[in-house]
């Protein structure tokens, strides 16, 4: 027997069960089961789930409400101007109880980030929403996370619908809202990215949008006992038939 093409077949099995990666891009699974997807180019986690807000929502029709008592209120501007009530109306319903079509406000944007960091999805608590570098159309990538995905990750066109590769779950030609004000210029706006066209521009932050959020560097795996125990039994096995 060939020990070393076993174990090597073993490595790219257990490899194949737990990790999905295209190029840069690493699909792997988080606390509680929430995908999740590390660019190794970006340095950043993205949810695996590019439309998570309908996900979660169908799963669960309290999700507008429990969202809205978590942050009932928030600032029109990042940190100042005057208070925004928030409604079922920012996360793309009429009702709390009615499931959400995905797309919401920026300011319910901001209030899902908060969510989820208050669930600890994933193993994170520092979800927000993608950065940008406030220049309008196609112009670069620096700076712009949702840009840099579109082009240098899934190597999408100018033009031209976001790619639809395995990595990712439900993602869609639509607009997707940054974390970034429209400052000076129309601090009424906030800026965004369109999967499209893969161009950038920015809309009034009560228009609906919606929402890919990103947490710093790489959130960490959660171990499968399963895939673990079978590695540890592999390995015993092929040690002790290389003594033989």
């Amino acid at each position: 027997m060939n020990t070393r093409k076993t174990l090597v077949a073993l490595g790219l099995l257990l490899g194949g069960a737990t990790l999905n990666v295209h190029a840069s891009l690493t699909s792997y699974t988080g606390t509680d089961g929430a995908g999740l997807v590390y660019s190794s180019v970006g340095n950043v986690t993205w949810t695996q789930d590019a439309n998570l807000f309908k996900t979660l929502s169908n799963a669960d029709h309290s999700l507008i409400s429990r969202v809205i008592a978590l942050t009932p209120t928030t600032t029109y501007y990042a940190s100042s101007g005057p208070q925004v009530t928030l409604t079922a109306s920012d996360f793309g319903s009429f009702n709390v109880n009615i499931p959400s079509s995905g797309s919401l406000s920026w300011w319910g944007a901001i209030a899902f980030a908060n969510y989820l960091n208050s669930i600890d999805y994933g193993g994170s608590h520092q979800w927000r929403l993608p950065t940008s570098n406030a220049i309008v159309g196609f112009n670069g990538t620096a700076g712009n996370e949702l840009g840099q995905l579109f082009y240098s990750e899934l190597n999408g066109t100018a033009g031209k619908f976001i790619p639809n590769t395995p990595t990712f779950d439900n993602e869609s030609p639509v607009p997707y809202w940054s974390g970034l004000e429209a400052l000076p210029v129309f601090p009424a706006a906030a800026w965004g990215f369109d999967a499209r066209n893969g161009a950038q521009g920015y809309d009034e932050k009560n228009r609906w949008h919606q929402v890919w959020l990103v947490s710093p560097g790489q959130v960490a795996a959660v171990p499968i006992p399963g895939a673990l125990a079978l590695f540890g039994t592999g390995l015993m096995g092929l040690l002790s038939l290389r003594r033989k």
